[in-house]
């Protein structure tokens, strides 16, 4: 993490690029302001936004529950059947 006066804080696109690789802290008067976040991918940014969206991380914490408490679904019972496959039938003239 990195901490930089928000004065100094003049080429966003450099500052950017840099939060990409790890997170600019914006200080004011030495005390912390604000956060500069950079994603590498479009990926980064959808982890970014399920991480810290509330209604998501209530429905996590709900599911954990319930699976403690257990009443969750395994994945094998979830997945469809396997079904045989077999030769499609020609049409007979």
């Amino acid at each position: 993490m990195k901490q930089i006066p928000l004065s100094d804080a003049k080429d966003l696109s450099k500052l950017l690029r840099q939060a990409e690789h790890e997170t600019i802290v914006f200080t004011r008067r030495g005390k912390p302001a604000g956060v500069l976040v950079g994603f590498t991918s479009e990926d980064d940014w959808s982890d970014y936004q399920l991480e810290h969206d509330e209604r998501f991380l209530k429905r996590i914490e709900q599911a954990r529950k319930s699976l403690r408490r257990g009443k969750g679904v395994k994945l094998e019972d979830a997945l469809p059947t396997k079904r045989r496959l077999t030769k499609p039938r020609t049409a007979t003239v």
